[in-house]
């Protein structure tokens, strides 16, 4: 019996894993790892970090998942990969007995264990910025968030009473570097929970511009990935909301309460967050495969690593060079079910010679990120969908940007595709953001209706 052991259970492992497991009929066994008990969608955590929805409401059992969907799950953490013995070490972790530790023997391993935050190697950039890699990190912010809020509410009552400051003046600067998509809309949401807890007056604070938001990007435009109509539509509503951008602007050095530039500038920050770029993590492989500079794993066109067959890497681990484009993929939730399509077609069980079978060429657009695969749940908005769990409701991101819904519309119509098919995700959720942007400002032009929890009042 041919065994596939995946690594990872983000967007692309869990696809592979569940369709792999849903094939009945093959001599086959698919086993899953990964360190969390659950698959959170990762383009979500920026809503968490602002309070704007509650994670448990997003996340797909990965032991439930397997169970219904037939194959394996091993919960633990890879500590080593023998490429010689054909195993995987795993440090298991189990809620109620002791951790241990496993050896998985494979035939087959497939790599999608994601990626985590890229600092190149800037001063102070890791240790004194945020990043938003996990739900733990998403939800540390909030509340760190929050709490400075809530102090800058206290001090603004003591400044006013003493008659020192501006009332309208600022009096807390988050400084948010890196402006592509996780960037912008997590400063679109972080504005709308300020808006929020100065209508409630949970924190003090008299106006929503009291707290400045500044994007800091080393490029000349947001959203490089995108259309320059787009990145021109993304500042202008950016503005229209109070957050301040600074293109053309490279992080020389962070400190625990201001940003330094290269040009010698320097940023006040009472939070910094760091969404600049990701890169492979640190995983022990023996013998050690190829990796770029950027420590994803190097891959032909049929994600294989280059150097063994018998392993496939996919999803933000990764890279792929497109030769016809003469440029990588980008390490993002949409391409990562796209990538994994061409390795579950690729079932080393539907011939006898498996390690013979060829995998089918991958071709991706890649400059706008989109799905290929009009029945993918990526497609639909939202991450893969269990069994028989809920349906992942429509979230918004960002929740502000309204015209970029009438820029996908017209790139959809344009391209000629049907409803559902090949229309870029962020230009999607953007859409869906502005919708029900509309209706909140349509039903209560004083009170947001967005579904979702409030933010819990600080230090709780």
């Amino acid at each position: 019996m041919e065994t596939i052991v995946i690594a990872g259970g983000g967007v692309a492992g869990l696809e592979l894993a569940t369709r792999l497991g849903r094939k009945r009929g093959a001599a086959r066994r698919v086993i899953l790892i990964d360190s969390a008990p659950t698959h959170f969608w990762k383009p979500l955590l920026h809503s968490v970090a602002a309070g704007l929805i509650d994670p448990s409401h997003y996340h797909i059992d990965l032991a439930r998942q397997a169970i219904e969907s037939g194959f394996e799950f091993v919960c633990g953490e890879i500590v080593g990969i023998d490429r010689g013995a054909r195993t995987v070490n795993v440090r298991l972790r189990r809620p109620l007995a002791h951790e241990g530790t496993a050896s998985v023997q494979y035939d087959r391993l497939v790599l999608s264990f994601g990626s985590i935050t890229n600092f190149f190697g800037v001063p102070g950039a890791q240790q004194h910025c945020l990043s938003l890699d996990s739900v733990g990190q998403a939800e540390a912010f909030r509340q760190r968030f929050l709490n400075a809020c809530a102090a800058t509410g206290g001090r603004r009552e003591t400044f006013m009473d003493a008659g020192l400051r501006d009332p309208a003046a600022p009096l807390l600067d988050i400084v948010i570097v890196g402006a592509g998509p996780t960037g912008i809309e997590l400063a679109a949401d972080l504005r709308h929970t300020v808006d929020t807890l100065v209508r409630y007056r949970l924190s003090g604070l008299a106006a929503s511009r009291q707290v400045r938001i500044r994007i800091l990007e080393r490029g000349p435009r947001l959203l490089a990935g995108l259309d320059p109509s787009v990145s021109a539509l993304a500042v202008r509503k950016l503005e229209e909301l109070g957050v301040e951008i600074c293109t053309n602007t490279a992080v020389a050095e962070v400190g625990a309460d201001e940003v330094r530039t290269e040009d010698g500038r320097v940023f006040p920050a009472a939070l910094t967050v760091w969404a600049a770029g990701v890169r492979g993590p640190d995983l022990a492989i023996t013998p050690a495969l190829s990796v770029n500079r950027n420590n994803q794993i190097m891959v032909d066109e049929q994600l294989r690593t280059i150097d063994d067959h018998r392993i496939h890497a996919m999803g933000d681990c990764c890279s792929l060079l497109q030769p016809e484009r003469k440029r990588m993929i980008p390490p993002s939730a949409q391409a990562a079910p796209a990538i994994g399509l061409p390795v579950r077609a690729a079932d080393p069980c539907r011939r006898q010679d498996a390690a013979a079978l060829p995998l089918p060429r991958l071709r991706h657009p890649g400059d706008r990120r989109t799905c290929r695969h009009h029945r993918h749940p990526a497609a639909r908005g939202g991450p893969p969908q269990p069994a028989r769990a809920r349906r992942h409701r429509q979230h918004h991101v960002p929740h502000d940007l309204r015209a970029l819904r009438d820029v996908a519309c017209g790139a959809a119509a344009h391209a000629g595709t049907h409803a559902g098919a090949l229309v870029p995700l962020e230009d999607a959720h953007a859409g869906q953001m502005a919708l029900n942007a509309a209706r909140r400002r349509r039903d209560a032009p004083g009170l947001s209706r967005r579904p979702g929890r409030l933010p819990s009042a600080p230090g709780a």
